[in-house]
């Protein structure tokens, strides 16, 4: 087994991040089938060997950081384009019309052509392996200080002047980072369950609310905090199986006590069309009431087990 895990990493071919010589097309990159079928043989044969040894218990920590491997090239090589980028910019100001700086601002696209070509496949390699981690471990792979953004399949190595590219590239970041759709807010606290059946009939309503939700709104985004540690992790979880566009809006520990009052202003004004609110804490009491003062319908789920408050349970006679 050692022999054919060494042999399946070796085929992911992650070494020499460098911004190679253009053009750069499609062929230029592992194919999709390739990368499927090499990441599921590495992640099958590193996870069998785990399985019934002590380091078992630290397997999701590893795959976490297996994904994580691809996360940082893809943002290694979007640094590089935003380097390129600033080059451009810099001829495009300075470009007097001379053959020199109009080979030089040609050279300089097509450098950052390639360099976002190469963060495209790496962050398609990513999403694989983002997929296998939820499947072994049942929860939404998410990086520690920095943002999951997919800029998706369609790239800007057909444009060819200066301007036109700037202007793909700043679009590009843009929906990356603000996915197309209606934003739906998300939000709940840390919960404890005597329980692992209130655990996951806790677990169950989540789903199904939100289900529900995205019945109402088809192209919904859903807006969370990323806690990976609370109910925004089942959020996070049933948005990736659904293939739901995510926004999650971090705190900011450098303001403090003020870090939750804050990011709720920041997801409010994204106007969104609903709250869906599960028990929590007094900054998520404060959402609620600051949802309904902008006349935002929400979706209270705040009654035991994540049920609606209004529910009345039925006596016994």
């Amino acid at each position: 087994m050692q022999t054919t895990f060494a042999e399946q990493l070796a085929g992911l071919d992650l070494s020499g991040f460098t911004i190679s010589p253009p053009p750069v097309t499609q062929t230029d990159f592992p194919c999709a089938e390739a990368v499927a079928q090499t990441l599921e043989g590495v992640w099958s044969d590193l996870f069998a060997l785990f399985s019934d040894t002590a380091l078992e218990a630290d397997a999701e920590d590893l795959g976490w950081g297996l994904v994580n491997l691809f996360h940082r090239a893809a943002e290694r090589k979007s640094t590089s384009v935003d380097r390129a980028t600033d080059e451009v910019r810099a001829l495009i100001a300075s470009n007097d019309g001379s053959e020199i700086l109009t080979h030089e601002l040609e050279t300089q696209i097509e450098r950052a052509q390639c360099a976002e070509a190469s963060m495209l496949a790496l962050e398609e390699m990513r999403e694989f392996a983002a997929a296998l981690y939820m499947n072994e471990f049942g929860s939404s792979w998410k990086p520690v200080s920095s943002s999951r953004f997919n800029h998706g399949a369609m790239l800007t190595s057909a444009v060819v002047q200066g301007r036109d590219f700037l202007r793909a590239r700043s679009a590009a970041k843009k929906r990356a980072a603000m996915p197309e759709g209606t934003p739906v807010i998300f939000a709940g606290g840390r919960c404890r369950f005597p329980t692992e059946h209130e655990a996951k009939s806790f677990a169950t309503n989540v789903w199904a609310t939100l289900d529900k939700v995205h019945g109402t709104v088809p192209d919904m985004v859903l807006v969370h905090g990323g806690d990976t540690k609370g109910v925004d992790r089942l959020a996070a979880s049933w948005a990736e199986r659904r293939g739901i566009a995510q926004l999650t809006f971090a705190l900011d520990r450098r303001l403090g006590a003020r870090a939750g009052f804050k990011r709720n202003e920041q997801m409010l004004s994204l106007d969104p069309r609903y709250v869906v609110a599960f028990p929590g804490n007094g900054v998520l009491e404060r959402l609620v009431i600051d949802a309904k003062a902008a006349r935002v319908t929400v979706v209270d789920r705040r009654g035991p087990l994540g049920t609606s408050p209004k529910a009345r349970t039925p006596r016994s006679g």
